[in-house]
């Protein structure tokens, strides 16, 4: 047997990507729906005749239920398989872009993105689960960052394209027409999307009652790895997330000073950042498992550093060169948040690979969800002083860094107890 090899381990091959690639499909379009709000946050402004508090509960709100559908996900996932949940996640991501395209009011465009964080909290999870599903573990963090890498092309579409038609079609056709994206991956799902390949079929567990949820969630709660991958996850992804999901462009607008344009430019770099970034973190982390915990931590001190450099700097606007150097870094906060899911994705068994995702993906969107509330209320509380309410970013970083600093010994010490249980199961299997 290769010894990279586990016992059990799925084959991957041409056929397990191309499953797989349907999966990424529907993440790519919830993506999209997503950050959509990024480009339109100053027309939903106009449109919905709110202020900079109110625009923020949009992606708040989409926020705060994706979050706190992490876990239910998760068990969903663990029971019912990975199509049924991505159909369903499809079906009401699709519905919840349609109803904000043809929203009247600031209530209904409200529960429509409320209804689109529900259908997209259900995407990843599952993409991240027919991964571990179809391919070897040991492409475990390339399959991971690659299914990421993917998304952001998503925020790629939503900068280039759908900013685009946004101002040559207008609100409601832009929206609308983006969501016939959702009905061709909910075909594809339905007819060619499967679980897992032939002969790897999960184990049979009890899905019963609440008594197999709260032992689903405290075992996957118990494991350090666990909660040090949510609060990695927690640490290195909000800054990025906060910037290309409403703040940014209204941060280079009015803050910085640049036009639409070329504010639109830099959320492209960050997006293209991520993407080279994503690639990198994932062939780094595959070779060398050690570097993981340290590619994190240094994410966190460059994202700190170039925002600290650029709210303090001593003129009315930061200069080009250093605005172009933060959106760089800003790309490197995506796959950093990834290497939280190799801290969770090995310190569980495969019958709960779903749950333990929820609980490390919950971490980066709670980040999120209040660094938005924090940034829209210093806004109006400081009359749009955009270094003041930016410096909600060093608070959220800080009770990240103190979380993983204090769990990282005992996620460390629990892996090395697994590997060496691992190769001795791995003795005992026939080459």
């Amino acid at each position: 047997m290769n010894k990279l090899t586990r016992p059990g381990d799925p084959p991957g091959g041409v056929r397990a990507v191309g499953v797989w690639s349907i999966g990424v499909a529907v993440y790519f379009v919830a993506v999209i729906f997503r950050t959509s709000l990024g480009v339109a946050g100053l027309d939903a402004a106009d449109r919905f005749h709110v202020n900079a508090s109110a625009l923020s509960t949009f992606s708040i709100l989409q926020l705060l239920v994706y979050a706190g559908m992490q876990i239910p996900v998760g068990l969903m996932v663990d029971r019912l398989g990975t199509k049924k949940v991505l159909a369903l996640g499809t079906v009401l991501f699709t519905i919840g872009q349609l109803g904000f395209a043809f929203s009247p009011s600031y209530g209904t465009a409200l529960a429509s993105r409320a209804l689109l964080g529900c259908g997209d909290a259900m995407t990843f999870i599952s993409v991240l689960r027919l991964g571990t599903r179809w391919f070897p573990a040991r492409r475990g963090p390339l399959v991971a960052q690659l299914a990421a890498l993917v998304g952001m092309a998503g925020n790629l579409i939503s900068t280039l394209v759908l900013a685009r038609l946004l101002h040559s079609l207008g609100w409601t056709q832009a929206f609308a027409g983006s969501a016939l994206a959702g009905v061709v991956v909910l075909v594809l799902t339905l007819l060619f999307l499967r679980d897992h390949p032939e002969g790897h079929e999960p184990a049979p567990s009890p899905h019963q009652g609440s008594a197999y949820v709260r032992r689903q969630i405290a075992e996957a709660w118990r494991e350090p790895g666990t909660r040090l991958g949510m609060w990695v996850h927690f640490t290195t992804q909000f800054p990025a997330m906060v910037f290309l999901l409403l703040w940014g462009l209204p941060f280079l607008v009015e803050a910085e000073g640049l036009s639409r344009p070329a504010a639109g430019e830099l959320l492209t770099l960050v997006v293209l950042s991520n993407m080279v970034v994503g690639l990198v973190y994932g062939q780094v982390i595959a070779r060398h498992h050690s570097a993981r915990l340290p590619i994190a931590l240094c994410t966190v001190a460059a994202t700190a550093l170039l925002w600290a450099a650029t709210l303090a700097y001593p003129a009315p606007h930061a200069p080009t060169w250093l605005l172009i150097v933060l959106c760089t870094v800003l790309g490197a906060c995506g796959p950093a948040s990834m290497i939280g899911f190799d801290f969770a994705r090995p310190a569980n068994p495969p019958e709960r690979q779903g749950t333990a995702s929820g609980i490390t993906n919950m971490g980066g969107f709670i980040a999120s969800m209040t660094t938005l509330l924090a940034i829209g209320v210093l806004l109006d509380a400081t009359g749009d002083d955009y270094q003041v309410a930016f410096s909600a970013v060093f608070v959220l970083q800080a009770v990240g860094l103190s979380q993983i600093l204090r769990l990282r010994a005992r996620a460390a010490r629990r892996e090395r107890e697994r590997l060496v249980a691992s190769r001795v199961e791995t003795v005992h299997v026939p080459a």
